[in-house]
């Protein structure tokens, strides 16, 4: 397997970065996951986008151009023959010192590229659905740090899976502040109820997924289902229809009991079925060509 980092590709074992990177040290710096399928990038665009915007709002400097970051990906597919992969796009703050002043990265940011084959749930649960509960630890206040910063600093999702691992399950609902539903550890939460199909808002403290936006998207267009990006309480999870969550790494997972609760009668929703279709069309026939 060939690595790219920073402008060259690398064995896996060589790909090497400094102990004082401020990435390892403090978290300092941004990811992204994307998906290929089918020799096809899905929503690459996208997801530089926010990779550049993340890069924006902790001031990193990316230190290539944006369209040569689109080729950096597609080459290192192409190098590894792959056609179906998860990529893992990494920016680092840089080499610096022991204290926390970025002025002090004395090196470029690392951009690190890696692509593989990633399973994250069992194909089971795909099919059967997934228990999942809600844990003690609460997702990070917006106003402390915004969660469309997709920082390397993961730990506060880490400690919610880790809950969840105790418990039994593989995924685990997370609460602000208030109280109120925001996301999964690693993955956006939706609701169906009487028809409308419901998720929480930006506003409460979720990332805006790209996988999430897929779905809205399908959903309005292709279904014609009303979508409302609104609070959502867990008594609303106990309740709903169906339930499923999305992520690039997930796609669309149906969730068939919260807490101990069935939802509606434990097996996966209709429109849950007709949306992991669609979304399966979609990755296959869209994306940006490996060539």
């Amino acid at each position: 397997m060939k690595i790219y980092l920073d402008g060259k590709l690398v064995e896996k074992e060589d790909a090497k970065i400094s102990v004082f990177d401020h990435g390892l040290l403090y978290g300092d710096g941004i990811f992204e996951g994307i998906r290929a399928y089918n020799g096809r990038v899905f929503r690459l665009k996208e997801h530089l986008d926010r990779l550049w915007s993340s890069a924006k709002a902790i001031n990193i400097k990316i230190p290539i151009q944006q369209k040569d970051m689109e080729k950096a990906v597609i080459k290192t597919l192409l190098t590894n023959k792959l056609c179906d992969a998860y990529i893992r796009l990494v920016v680092t703050r840089g080499s610096g010192d022991l204290g926390l002043d970025p002025r002090k990265c004395i090196t470029p940011p690392s951009i690190i590229i890696i692509t593989d084959n990633i399973s994250l749930y069992p194909e089971e649960l795909y099919e059967k659905g997934m228990d999942v509960i809600t844990v003690s630890t609460r997702r990070i206040k917006q106003d402390s740090l915004s969660p469309n910063i997709k920082s390397l600093n993961y730990l506060n999702n880490i400690l919610a899976k880790m809950e969840a691992i105790r418990s039994g399950v593989m995924e685990a609902i997370m609460l602000n502040a208030e109280g109120y539903v925001v996301e999964c550890t690693g993955d956006n939460i939706f609701l169906m109820k009487n028809g409308v199909l419901y998720t929480p808002p930006g506003s409460e403290g979720a990332l805006i997924g790209i996988t999430r936006d897929a779905v809205i998207e399908l959903a309005k267009n292709k279904l014609k289902i009303p979508v409302r990006e609104e609070r959502v309480s867990i008594y609303n999870v106990y309740t709903s229809d169906e339930c499923f969550l999305t992520g690039t790494a997930a796609e669309i997972i149906p969730v068939v009991s919260a807490d101990s609760r069935e939802i509606a009668d434990g097996s996966p929703g209709k429109t849950t079925v007709k949306l992991i279709k669609e979304f399966k069309n979609l990755t296959r026939l869209t994306g940006t060509p490996i060539k």
